[in-house]
């Protein structure tokens, strides 16, 4: 019996027995499938729990030591089955959908069953009329991976690399999936790099399965790479940026840091981890003036190049 296992038979025992008051303790464990010894354990268990401030009056009270026989005296908020907000069930249900389009879940046909079922409970039928999860993965990727990860066999993919604007293509040893903030990303002994390196799966453009590897993988060399590596890393060195108004996300997105002495400006110093110049220069360009790179001197004249050299693919004058 897991943990799981008993919080939701405590959580079904207090409404139940408030249903069946007087109910023998022999009764109620049939009922449960569990032991009658297991069935006192949760009972004692229950009457210490309770409400913040834990007081006797906001605790559990229940009695069922004299006769056998099991009294709810006092539920306090577990009186009736308990019951999904709106807001929660839509989470949930939210969660459910992503869940089920990304790669390695071990039973997408259950976590479809549970979708269904969460839907009829809630009355969230409809709900598929106005929520929708598209988690940006082509399918045929997402299955795939699921078959390397499974029988530990490589993967010829099509990469496009947000960093080098380069689209190569790489066989690949899965390891491991994990997602963050919504983005699900794969790590993997890439052949071609021979080191670790950690990909976004809505970058990968197509993929062929291979041959079977070894269960581990010999020798690999964890390195920050060219930029392939999208998950995190430590930056390779940080840059002095000063930033507009609007653009402080910054701060929060890329998680720079703020220098708490202000300018008289407007404007905001931050230290900007970089982990490529080739970002730094294209995370800059795109902010459109909003954010001046003022150390180190080498990144500062790599974006002035860079703007140089789109302005100069116009046939006119850009200001």
């Amino acid at each position: 019996m897991t943990a799981a296992d008993r919080l939701s038979r405590l959580l079904a025992l207090v409404p139940w027995l408030v249903a069946h008051d007087g109910v023998s303790i022999t009764e109620c464990a049939e009922h449960f499938g569990v032991s009658e010894s297991q069935l006192e354990m949760d009972l004692w268990l229950l009457v210490v729990c309770g409400l913040p401030g834990y007081g006797p009056d906001q605790l559990v009270d229940i009695d069922f030591w004299d006769d056998g026989r099991i009294h709810v005296l006092d539920p306090q908020t577990l009186g009736r089955p308990l019951r999904l907000t709106g807001e929660e069930a839509t989470t949930l249900l939210l969660a459910l959908r992503m869940l089920a389009q990304l790669p390695g879940v071990q039973d997408r046909d259950a976590v479809l069953s549970a979708t269904t079922k969460l839907e009829e409970a809630a009355s969230l039928a409809v709900a598929g009329q106005y929520v929708a999860i598209d988690v940006a993965v082509d399918p045929s990727v997402r299955d795939d991976v699921d078959r390397a990860l499974r029988e530990r066999r490589e993967v010829e993919i099509e990469y496009a690399s947000a960093t080098s604007d380069e689209v190569t293509t790489r066989t690949i040893q899965p390891l491991r999936l994990f997602t963050v903030d919504g983005v699900s990303y794969l790590e993997a002994n890439c052949l071609m790099a021979g080191a670790l390196r950690t990909f976004r799966l809505d970058r990968v453009r197509t993929s062929t399965l291979g041959e079977g590897y070894s269960q581990t993988v010999p020798d690999v060399v964890i390195t920050s790479g060219s930029g392939d590596a999208q998950g995190p890393r430590e930056p390779d060195s940080v840059a002095t940026v000063l930033l507009e108004p609007s653009a402080r996300w910054i701060i929060d997105v890329h998680g720079a840091i703020e220098d708490p002495v202000r300018l008289g400006d407007g404007r905001t110093r931050v230290r900007l981890p970089v982990y490529s110049d080739e970002w730094a220069v294209r995370l800059v360009l795109s902010l459109r003036g909003a954010a001046t790179v003022v150390d180190p001197p080498e990144l500062a004249e790599a974006v002035a190049v860079a703007a140089h050299a789109a302005l100069a693919a116009y046939p006119v004058d850009v200001e």
